[in-house]
């Protein structure tokens, strides 16, 4: 599988504002998911996992023999996280870096959904309706070593990353009702909340009734995907001055999800994956 240097944009002086509809034009790769270290994208494709260098080139498959997604890099970039369903139950995997057996970390019934990382790479962010009286899903941590999964004191939540330091986790309480809903807005609709670990308490994101999803802290600012202003696009909130400002002006088919990685985010939009600097974001 070819993966074209066009697909993987390595600055954002190569995604204007006005190219952000660029995914539009390109023919559709369906490679969806996609996550970042250092070096290397992640992302998923016909069911299993595939890596292709940062600057582009050949893909190479990672995974076989099940139904593999929502890939997510440790800190370090040694490890990849991922849901797979092999023998019927959907739960969560690690595997490494360069591809290898799968360890599978959770063995509940329930649907087990990877998330993300604790900041020191040693627990495995995850989301689980295991232990709910509704449908609706908790968060917990489990061990990379292996080890039973932990309950995070938070009542509902779901696409969830901790800060930097640990100390808090941005999440979504509960999924998009209707995905395929263009501009839903009914009471459904999905805000993001901040929850610092300590003594629970609880902010919010502010917006007005809009589709919120995929929050991903970077520094002090908390990036996520939103409908506010038309189709989805990326925008920022400054956890320090609380305010919200959209990142990229984007004119052409929603961004279907977004992750980063330790010095860049990567999103999707239209099959194909495109990475975008903070830095350069923040300049321009």
């Amino acid at each position: 599988m070819r993966v074209r240097r066009a697909v993987l944009i390595g600055a954002l002086a190569v995604l204007t504002c006005s190219a952000a509809s660029r995914g539009a034009e390109e023919t559709p790769l369906l490679a969806h998911s996609p996550t970042l270290s250092k070096t290397q994208v992640v992302f998923a494709y016909g069911g299993y996992l595939w890596s292709v260098p940062r600057e582009g080139g050949d893909a190479r498959q990672l995974t076989t023999g099940g139904h593999e997604g929502a890939p997510v890099f440790s800190p370090d970039g040694n490890w990849i996280a991922f849901t797979g369903q092999y023998d019927g139950n959907i739960d969560v995997f690690v595997v490494r870096a360069e591809g290898g057996e799968p360890k599978r970390l959770t063995w509940h019934p329930g649907a087990d959904i990877a998330d993300g990382w604790t900041p020191d790479g040693k627990k495995v962010l995850f989301h689980s309706n295991r232990e709910s009286y509704a449908d609706f899903d908790r968060l917990y941590t489990v061990p990379v070593e292996g080890g039973p999964a932990e309950m995070l004191p938070i009542w509902r939540g779901e696409a969830a990353w901790f800060s930097p330091d640990g100390s808090s986790i941005a999440y979504v309480p509960n999924e998009l009702w209707q995905t395929s809903w263009k501009r839903y807005r009914g009471g459904q609709t999905t805000p993001i909340y901040i929850v610092r670990l300590s003594d629970l308490a609880l902010e919010k994101v502010p917006r007005e009734n809009s589709n919120d999803k995929d929050p991903i802290w970077f520094g002090d600012t908390v990036y996520f995907l939103s409908d506010r202003s038309g189709p989805v696009t990326l925008f920022a909130y400054d956890t320090k001055t609380k305010a919200v400002k959209q990142v990229i002006d984007n004119k052409g088919l929603d961004f279907k999800s977004l992750s980063a990685g330790p010095d860049a985010l990567v999103y999707e939009q239209f099959g194909g994956i495109y990475i975008f600097h903070p830095s350069s974001g923040k300049s321009a």
